[in-house]
């Protein structure tokens, strides 16, 4: 009986360490059935007016022939007097050109173009104006933020950063300008842009 009853405490004993490394691997989620899965990865959330970096840019030729310059493709195609505009959700690009008599300096910036600018625009805070080196060759850059065009489904505004590209060449002056939210980061793809300008006379 002893012996008999030992053999019984010996077979709980081991039953009971068995259910114990049961109970271990189960709690530690590696083989248990039903055990709860990983949460998800959180997915990246970009700034509003971000361009996506898989954007294709195509050349587009300036009214005139006189240059060409890469914008992207896609994008709605409009008029504005002179100016061919492309934009798409809250990004524009502006491409014009006009006759001037010699090339823009930071001098004549400051006091023509951006006093006309600053009349001219809503929500106007100024920026920068400096000359800046780009593959077509100089150009002066004048930097500001603007109050964009309203939403035409909500009303609604929001506050953009405008960069205006005035490059030069055989009394020509091209303008880019390129606007997009406040917060977005679009440096790569507006260099691509003002990067792309090339004279064809």
């Amino acid at each position: 009986m002893i012996h008999a009853g030992g053999a019984l405490v010996l077979i709980a004993a081991l039953t009971a360490c068995g259910g114990g490394n049961g109970r271990s691997v189960a709690a530690s989620g590696q083989t248990a059935a039903g055990a709860p899965p990983p949460p998800p990865t959180p997915k990246e959330s970009n700034p509003p007016g971000d361009i996506p970096d898989n954007q294709v840019f195509v050349p587009f030729t300036a009214a005139g022939g006189l240059f060409t310059v890469k914008v992207p493709e896609g994008w709605a195609r409009s008029r504005n007097g002179s100016a061919t505009v492309f934009t798409d959700k809250l990004n524009i690009v502006r491409v014009e050109a006009h006759p001037a008599a010699s090339a823009p300096t930071v001098a004549s910036a400051r006091a023509t173009e951006l006093a006309q600018i600053r009349s001219s625009t809503p929500g106007f805070r100024p920026g920068d104006v400096t000359v800046v080196q780009r593959k077509a060759g100089p150009a002066v850059r004048i930097t500001y933020q603007a109050q964009s065009p309203a939403n035409p489904v909500t009303g609604k505004t929001i506050q953009d950063e405008v960069e205006r590209y005035e490059f030069w060449k055989a009394g020509t002056e091209a303008i880019l300008t390129l606007s997009g939210p406040v917060g977005a980061d679009n440096v790569d793809p507006w260099r691509l842009v003002t990067d792309s300008l090339r004279w064809r006379r």
